[in-house]
């Protein structure tokens, strides 16, 4: 049986999500999935277990009996690495049996299942499940039972996912549809994952270290902290990681998150960090090496009643001014070790207002903790449009650097973003430029600058970003002489050199000499300079995409190399494909190296868990689970909506848009498009027929060009026409399975191989051709303003007044 793909997980969590969506907002029944998620999977992988237990103690000469009662032992349980003990009440088998019996109340029977099962495991789930009541009103019966027997269409055991980790990442989805669900509320349990992973690069967690949130939400922040280790090649269990989250509900979906990304030692309290800070040593407050937070923004806080009141040694903020944004700060610096480095999300507002924030500012800067003020587009964060910064906070050492005392790094970086329909995001190019910006510490015009303390003083400490760092575009010039005369500055066309340069453009073959100090437009109009550009630049772009076939050609073999290695080649061979593909294509100067490791980044971003997959089995499987995932987006759910409906339409579309769907299906596509377009030309040909016509001289009714026998034999062709396309849609997932199943296994490992490198070359070409455009748009900018001069216009309006007088005299008016 093929083993359980993220999509189809994804799918089925989502189906789930329909069962009680109506009943309840996202931000209430998110609760109720996680419990029978966490339910499912925790009996499912009980059962695996004890199974293999007995089985093992009966292979060993262990009677019936004493193999069954050996294989309920939780240190058993614990030996095989089998998780949870799971009490009867909460099997799985139990619920489904239970929930057939009329007089069982199934909320009742659900939330009593929940509770055992914690009480059972009191260490690892102490208060995580107990809050969960499945005997809310909006619970009906109906509902529940539909809940039962959807969960129970697929086992959540380990043997049972194509990769180890399979259902942390679907977890993480689950959690991310919740937020974009949940609307403002989101941003109360869910930071954007691209942050996550640019405020991770940046504090650059290390093997070995501890690893803070104070605010940690769905604790994304903290799992990313653990994958960023392990991608560099660390061990990930030695970190300690550490959080406190104060809502129950939340906290409750942290510890599940973990304890499904297989983090079991990770400790999440759950309680208010501001109010009483729960770790500690000794009486004293726990010191971590990193910490990483988002903060609620703009909350109150009480002063009286707050515990641990050194934390705020630089001050303290408006109690009822909805200002303890620098209230977390102080926190966070508190508990940093001192050479400790820390990153935050903060509103804009802790960076300039003044009164008693401004006084906390201006002690955090002069005593050194304060290490970089990064500006992140609008529009990024749920529950809010507005645009927020990142602050690099150190220990009291400062900086390790001594470089970078006595300086701030401000980076401008609100317009390095991809726009979305709802959202914008960071794409990996973005994440890029900004950690290297503040790796090197670099200024770069119109992005960073290490600003001295001294200027910072003199602007009393106000830290507005635009005010060090400018990135206003700056405006258009405009050549006097070129609107009067016309040509085309040789000064502007300088400027922008380095486009024309990089795809290898020369602009004497764009632009025609005119002086020393302007060119002209070819005879030919400004119409045929941008007609020439993708023409020129193709021998650059030809280049330039040898050069990353030659780089495929020459690191594929890391891919090869995975096959059954369950992940212990998958992080060097990461390391290796993002390092080389950069260093390797850098030097043609077509893409600049944040587009190239944005370009690779986000290729293994997309491509990872079929890779987790090829590593845990072989290539075939990558191709099963590839038509596996297909297969199960044309599945039909009794509990789908109207609107679910339409979601899986769109589902079933995106399913037979997959990249492997031509190479297996190239026949089946083309008499599929025939079969389409000779239905649309006899739907054509029915509606013109019926549709009636007047003539346009006099209003009368045309006559019908077919008598009623031709066209009821067009309504039978074209219903026949229909009844093909429905049977070839119906034939589509089994024509996929078996055309799939001719391939031998070389064929799977060429065609799984082909498909990534399609991938990655999607990716390089879009980067390829908004280069292009960008030259294109200079060169409709330049055609706009120059092409014609005040001469030409002046030449065509005396032109017309000529024309114009001799037709007045004419008829006589002149």
């Amino acid at each position: 049986m093929a083993k359980l793909t993220l999509p189809q997980l994804e799918r089925h969590l989502f189906g789930a999500a329909d069962i009680l969506r109506g009943a309840m907002d996202a931000a209430e029944y998110k609760d109720y999935l996680f419990g029978m998620l966490f339910l499912k999977r925790a009996s499912d992988q009980y059962d695996f277990t004890r199974k293999l237990i007995k089985a093992e103690h009966l292979a060993n000469g262990v009677g019936e009996e004493q193999a069954e009662l050996t294989s309920r032992s939780k240190s058993q349980h614990l030996r095989h690495g089998g998780g949870f003990t799971v009490p009867e009440a909460a099997r799985w088998e139990t619920i489904v049996e239970q929930s057939r019996k009329a007089d069982v109340v199934l909320g009742d029977m659900l939330t009593k299942a929940l509770r055992a099962l914690e009480d059972e495991n009191p260490t690892s789930l102490g208060g995580v499940l107990g809050h969960i009541d499945f005997t809310k009103k909006a619970l009906t019966r109906v509902r529940l039972q539909k809940l039962i027997d959807h969960f129970g269409r697929y086992k959540l055991a380990n043997t049972d996912f194509e990769f180890p980790d399979l259902l942390g990442a679907a977890y993480e989805y689950l959690i991310k549809e919740f937020a974009d669900s949940a609307g403002k509320k989101g941003g109360e349990f869910y930071t954007p994952r691209e942050v996550v992973r640019m405020m991770v690069r940046l504090v650059d967690p290390q093997e070995g270290h501890k690893v803070y949130d104070p605010c940690s939400g769905s604790a994304g922040m903290l799992i990313a902290a653990h994958e960023h280790v392990r991608e560099h090649g660390g061990q990930a269990d030695t970190l300690l990681l550490a959080g406190q989250e104060p809502a129950t509900g939340v906290w409750a979906m942290s510890k599940m998150n973990m304890i499904l990304h297989g983090i079991v030692d990770a400790s999440i309290i759950n309680g208010d960090t501001l109010a009483e800070p729960l770790h500690k040593t000794g009486g004293e407050l726990e010191r971590f090496d990193q910490i990483l937070s988002n903060p609620p923004f703009s909350l109150n806080y009480d002063r009286e009643s707050m515990q641990h009141k050194e934390r705020m040694a630089f001050g303290w903020t408006p109690e009822g001014g909805k200002k303890a944004d620098l209230m977390f700060v102080q926190h966070m610096l508190s508990v940093l070790v001192p050479n400790g480095i820390g990153a935050t999300v903060m509103p804009h507002g802790v960076l300039f207002r003044g009164g008693e924030e401004g006084k906390i500012r201006q002690a955090m800067i002069e005593n050194g903790r304060l290490e970089a003020v990064i500006g992140l587009p609008a529009n990024i964060f749920y529950g809010t449009g507005i645009p927020a910064c990142i602050l690099i906070i150190r220990g009291h050492n400062g900086p390790a650097d001594p470089a970078r005392r006595g300086k701030v790094l401000f980076i401008n970086a609100d317009r390095e973003f991809t726009a979305g329909r709802a959202q914008n995001h960071l794409g990996y190019e973005h994440i890029e430029k900004i950690v290297s910006a503040f790796r090197d510490y670099a200024d770069i015009p119109a992005f960073s600058r290490a600003v001295p303390i001294a200027e910072l003083a003199d602007n009393d400490y106000n830290l507005n970003i635009r005010r060090y760092v400018d990135n206003t575009p700056p405006p258009e010039p405009q050549d006097v002489r070129a609107h009067l005369h016309g040509g085309i500055p040789k000064s502007e066309v300088a400027a922008r050199a380095h486009l024309f340069e990089a795809y290898g453009i020369d602009v004497r073959q764009l632009f025609a000499e005119k002086n020393a100090d302007y060119y002209d437009f070819p005879p030919e109009g400004p119409a045929a300079v941008t007609a020439r550009i993708p023409i020129l630049a193709a021998p650059r772009e030809a280049q330039f995409r040898q050069a990353v076939d030659a780089w495929w050609q020459d690191h594929e073999k890391h891919l090869r190399a995975l096959p059954g290695t369950q992940e212990k080649l998958l992080m060097s061979t990461r390391a290796e494909l993002l390092d080389s593909f950069v260093t390797t294509l850098e030097p043609s100067g077509l893409l600049d190296r944040h587009q190239l490791a944005g370009a690779i980044a986000s290729w293994w971003g997309e491509v990872q868990y079929d890779l987790k997959t090829l590593a845990a089995n072989d290539f075939p499987e990558v191709i099963e689970g590839w038509v596996s995932s297909i297969e199960a987006a044309f599945e039909e759910n009794e509990f789908d909506d109207a609107k679910a409906k339409q979601r899986r339409t769109a589902e079933k579309r995106k399913a037979r848009d997959h990249q492997i769907v031509p190479v297996l299906l190239p026949s089946y596509l083309e008499e599929l498009d025939r079969a389409e377009a000779h239905r649309a030309d006899l739907e054509a040909r029915y509606k013109a027929a019926t549709t009636r016509s007047f003539d346009d001289e006099d209003g009368s009714e045309m006559e019908e060009t077919l008598t009623t026998t031709e066209l009821n034999q067009l309504r039978t062709c074209l219903n026949t026409a229909k009844r093909k396309i429905k049977k070839l849609e119906a034939e589509f997932t089994t024509r996929l399975h078996a055309s799939s199943e001719k391939l031998n296994k070389d064929q799977k490992a060429h065609l799984t191989l082909k498909l990534f490198y399609n991938t990655l070359i999607i990716r390089i070409e879009a980067f390829i051709i908004t280069g292009r455009h960008t030259i294109e748009e200079t060169s409709v900018v330049l055609s706009s303003k120059y092409a014609t001069p005040l001469s030409t216009i002046e030449n065509k309006r005396k032109s017309f007044e000529i024309s114009l007088s001799a037709e007045l005299k004419e008829l006589g008016y002149a």
